[in-house]
């Protein structure tokens, strides 16, 4: 337009390699040997329902979206061990871990992605809707950003009835820039909500970089508006999660408000599994899986403390293989829900 400036910015095909990953404050917790055996059997088993989550997709038995979790293990598995009895945890649409982690059943989740009777949501949620309040598990959004409110109004309840429990509420880059997501900031600063908000920063909100998309791209200080303190963690580094994580976690939980964690970390596939995933180099998702992926991270100290040996790991992959692979074969098996059940679990 005459008289006005043109507003520049990169072209869609540019493509910006991720900055160097950020220690934590806390530094890295070292683990025990039962901690490093648990934390690397946890993370392979995400990692191989995903896999197999992929393979269902791609035969068709998965149907929608289905956004994989690879490559980001060590986040949530680092903040299971560092929560306590009662915590709350809510998240995105990349979903299927932290599920997992939560202790709900493989088969129960994959059922859940096949739209099968036996799945979390009863065959009804599919990828991005399941739900266990047994296991303090509030789902799985599909509307970017939207968790974070409600994962906000967790921590009120928490603080209204004093129980002493924290929220624990998970979203991405790309949501971090929703208005939503500073007014649930405001609230629960301003009533001392005892909550954590983890930024899983993987470098890309679907398909553009964080560069191209965030003026501040230190999402730590997404919350110094409101007076809300944050640290950046190494996100593929299990132990390093742990050791922010129960730092963060205490502060909620002593009543000193929330606490915000960038967890930077990586998604060795795209966006969803629609997502080919062009808009950067393979080189680039090569090089992280070789500098920094969080369960060879945890193999190599196995090996190295002579902890496990070779056979032991194996033996643990064999076993973690044939929980995914039952349920697969129970999600695509277990009949889908009848429909005579169309108008039940609905609120009008």
């Amino acid at each position: 337009m005459a008289g006005s400036a043109a507003i520049r910015s990169k072209p869609a095909s540019a493509k910006t390699a991720p900055k160097p990953i950020e220690k934590s404050s806390a530094g890295p917790l070292e683990f025990s040997r039962d901690q490093e055996l648990s934390a690397y059997r946890e993370m392979l088993a995400i990692r191989r329902f995903e896999e197999k989550a992929g393979q269902l997709y791609g035969m068709g038995l998965i149907g929608g979206f289905c956004h994989l979790y690879i490559g980001q293990e060590a986040v949530v598995i680092g903040m299971q061990m560092a929560m306590k009895p009662g915590d709350q945890v809510i998240t995105a649409y990349r979903d299927h871990g932290h599920m997992l982690a939560c202790g709900m059943a493989a088969r129960g989740v994959m059922a859940e992605l096949t739209g099968r009777g036996g799945g979390y949501s009863r065959g009804k949620g599919g990828s991005m809707h399941m739900f266990s309040k047994e296991k303090h598990f509030y789902g799985g959004h599909g509307i970017v950003g939207a968790q974070v409110s409600l994962g906000t109004g967790l921590a009120f309840a928490n603080h209204y009835r004093n129980n002493g429990s924290v929220s624990m509420v998970y979203f991405g880059d790309g949501a971090a820039n929703q208005g939503q997501v500073y007014e649930s900031f405001n609230m629960a600063e301003l009533w001392k909500l005892p909550v954590v908000y983890l930024i899983e920063n993987n470098r890309y909100a679907m398909g553009t970089s964080v560069s191209r998309a965030s003026s501040q791209t230190d999402f730590s200080k997404r919350g110094l508006a409101h007076g809300i303190p944050g640290e950046q963690v190494d996100g593929m580094d299990v132990r390093a999660v742990k050791a922010a994580g129960a730092k963060a976690l205490e502060f909620a939980r002593s009543g000193k408000g929330p606490y915000i964690l960038e967890m930077q970390t990586y998604r060795y596939r795209g966006h969803s599994m629609s997502d080919p995933a062009k808009y950067r180099s393979k080189e680039e998702v090569q090089k992280m899986r070789e500098e920094h992926d969080p369960i060879e991270q945890v193999r190599g100290r196995l090996l190295r403390g002579k902890i496990a040996t070779e056979d032991d790991l194996k033996e643990i992959d064999a076993k973690v293989r044939a929980v995914v692979n039952e349920a697969a074969e129970f999600a695509s098996h277990d009949p889908e829900p009848d429909p005579s059940e169309l108008w039940t679990d609905i609120t009008l």
